[in-house]
């Protein structure tokens, strides 16, 4: 059963729309866990306009699940990642004023850079992932980095699921079986919810981690947070 990483950005958000601490970013991330939760994912941006890095730092020593860190890594991200040490940090080609992720690394253009990054983490003990497109060069170049996983963006997915699932997942599935060739683990993420998730799961066995956390956060405003846990638990199994 792949692992569901909750990421609590947009808990985040909405703790600083008003400033002082409701909600309670720890306790939330803490009731995930207890919820069912198998990880938990922040991505600190450089204006901390959500998860601050102060968050990071006083998340690890609590959380009992997977910590997983997204980020572009600058110097600023580096040092964060190389103090807290989380179990596994995701390298995310974001530009400082990027709304959200919106593309996955050139890993041809990048390789160089990427590796130098990777080989420091890794040296670290923390296990790495890279933001990916479902393109097969990429996942040759992310190879080549030194890598440990790689994570699918899902959002070309996400968008064509509903008017032909068969079709836009195909480039997907093939760039998972192509990854497990090449010895690299593969995680998914973005856009993926409770319509579209099954399905993903369902048809790339090598899926070991999804992170979720746009779409998660908004059902639990409907749903309830332990609940809306347990049904995307149920899309997994």
């Amino acid at each position: 059963m792949p692992k569901l990483s909750v990421n609590i950005n947009k808990v985040a958000t909405i703790r600083n729309a008003r400033g002082g601490n409701n909600p309670d970013v720890i306790k939330v991330a803490l009731d995930c866990e207890r919820f069912g939760a198998q990880g938990i994912t922040v991505h600190p941006r450089p204006d901390e306009r959500h998860i601050r890095y102060q968050d990071c730092i006083d998340l690890k020593p609590l959380l009992t699940t997977e910590f997983n860190i997204e980020g572009r890594p600058d110097e600023r991200f580096m040092d964060l990642v190389l103090t807290v040490k989380p179990a596994q940090v995701t390298l995310v080609p974001d530009a400082p004023d990027a709304i959200t992720s919106n593309a996955g690394w050139d890993t041809i253009r990048h390789r160089s850079y990427l590796k130098d990054i990777i080989a420091e983490f890794k040296a670290n003990g923390i296990r790495t992932s890279i933001f990916v497109d479902p393109v097969i060069d990429m996942l040759d170049g992310a190879a080549e980095t030194g890598t440990d996983r790689i994570e699918l963006y899902t959002e070309a997915y996400a968008t064509g699921y509903h008017q032909n699932k068969e079709e836009v997942i195909k480039p997907y599935l093939d760039a998972a079986k192509l990854a497990a060739e090449l010895g690299l683990g593969v995680n998914a993420g973005h856009d993926l919810d409770l319509h579209n998730l099954k399905y993903l799961k369902d048809n790339m066995p090598e899926l070991l981690e999804v992170s979720i956390g746009h779409a998660l956060i908004c059902d639990a405003l409907y749903l309830g947070l332990e609940n809306t846990i347990q049904q995307y638990l149920r899309q997994l199994r």
